[in-house]
């Protein structure tokens, strides 16, 4: 990657990861890469906004793309640190090994975090409060607190005169950067489909869980005249930032309902006999105009299952009885959608047993406090027969129809 100039003497510095058995935050995969952006203003002051993870080549990466503009790690002024992720931080402790007059500007909470995770004494920081307003020769930089976006310590930084927000993880993404297509003006209209869908499955994986603290977050920021937003991940909005903020504002709400008029269907067999109602199931949604989207467990990935989940309206699940309780993978899969509070769903269980059920009292206690409306179960002994068949045609129509409803 390149050094990219956002506007006047502020620059982008990126780079990406693009192994595919990399695993984000050790848990999502990322089949599409991702990038970590970092953000430079050359002035009568140096300052950083963010940094990068001390992984691969990046910090020499990094190191080069500044050199571009005759800048060396020493010349840094002024560290801004939105956010003391790894990914943000992970290079901060041979940075400051290299500099050492570099004063850094955080949250209170992120300045034990300084230490911790980079050795950086606190005498190197200084905490900013909310609204605070640094001017470094041309340029102004007010620092705003918005804990849980998504850390507790996450602050953003905005330039005041040029209105471009340094938005840390809010407004990111997955999906790596082409090189000289960094901007939402360089990108097809493909390619802004691949960034929303790469920004939900994002946000789902990591935000989701703190979706209260986006909507504050946003209230907080609509005042702002804001021009450009810069993320950590993903690419820049300087055409029209509304987009991705009327995207955040969507992924959030959806966490309080109503959400798309679509359907998650989640399914796992362990001899073929529930599956052979789930090609049934989908015919009727797929027959009333609902989109369905279709996973199974184990086999396709947790970080998918979970932004389809987050969207849509209606959940499905199908599973079989294992030792009286649900399967086992079907098990971790609620267990997650529990953890990011995937709540407001209408909701539908089916599944086969063999010698005695027990997986619907387990799936009524494991998403008791989930929020979700459980319309409904069937279950059947072994194979399932015609009547079976024709009992759940029954339970999908009468499903369909709570939809129309209970959806944006």
């Amino acid at each position: 990657m390149k050094i990219q100039r956002v506007v006047d003497d502020i620059f982008r510095l990126s780079v990406n990861i693009k192994d595919t058995n990399y695993l984000f935050e050790g848990i999502w995969p990322i089949p599409h890469g991702i990038s970590i952006n970092s953000y430079l203003i050359k002035g009568e002051k140096n300052v950083l906004i963010d940094l990068t993870q001390n992984i691969f080549d990046f910090p020499e990466k990094i190191t080069l793309q500044m050199e571009a503009v005759t800048l060396e790690i020493e010349d840094i002024d002024i560290i801004v640190m939105n956010h003391m992720e790894p990914d943000h931080s992970g290079w901060l402790r041979d940075f400051c090994k290299n500099n050492n007059k570099a004063v850094i500007y955080c949250t209170a909470k992120a300045i034990p975090l300084l230490e911790a995770f980079a050795g950086v004494p606190p005498e190197r920081a200084i905490a900013i409060t909310d609204g605070m307003v640094l001017e470094v020769g041309d340029y102004e930089l007010q620092f705003f607190d918005t804990p849980n976006i998504h850390w507790p310590e996450t602050m953003m930084t905005f330039e005041r005169k040029r209105g471009i927000l340094f938005s840390c993880d809010a407004f990111g993404s997955y999906g790596s950067i082409d090189e000289d297509a960094i901007f939402d003006d360089q990108i097809s209209h493909e390619k802004h489909h691949f960034f929303e869908n790469e920004a939900l499955r994002y946000y789902a994986n990591i935000v989701a869980t703190f979706s209260a603290f986006v909507l504050k977050g946003l209230e907080k920021l609509k005042g702002l005249d804001i021009k450009v937003i810069c993320p950590s991940h993903g690419i820049i909005w300087r055409d029209n930032p509304v987009v991705i903020i009327d995207h955040y504002r969507r992924y959030a709400e959806y966490g309080k309902g109503p959400a798309e008029r679509e359907v998650t269907v989640v399914w796992s067999s362990m001899y073929g006999n529930t599956k052979q109602v789930l090609n049934m199931v989908v015919e009727v949604l797929r027959k009333r105009k609902i989109p369905v989207h279709v996973f199974q467990v184990p086999g396709d990935e947790i970080g998918s299952i979970l932004a389809c989940a987050w969207k849509s309206a209606g959940l499905i699940f199908g599973m079989p009885t294992y030792e009286y309780k649900m399967f086992p993978p079907m098990t971790h899969t609620i267990e997650e959608l529990m953890v990011k509070k995937v709540s407001n769903k209408k909701v539908f269980r089916f599944g086969s047993y063999g010698w005695v059920g027990g997986a619907q009292k387990d799936f009524e206690i494991k998403t008791e406090k989930s929020g979700w409306d459980i319309l409904g179960h069937y279950e059947w002994q072994g194979t399932p027969t015609d009547a079976d068949q024709e009992a759940m045609r029954i339970f999908m129509e009468a499903y369909c129809d709570t939809l129309i409803d209970f959806t944006n």
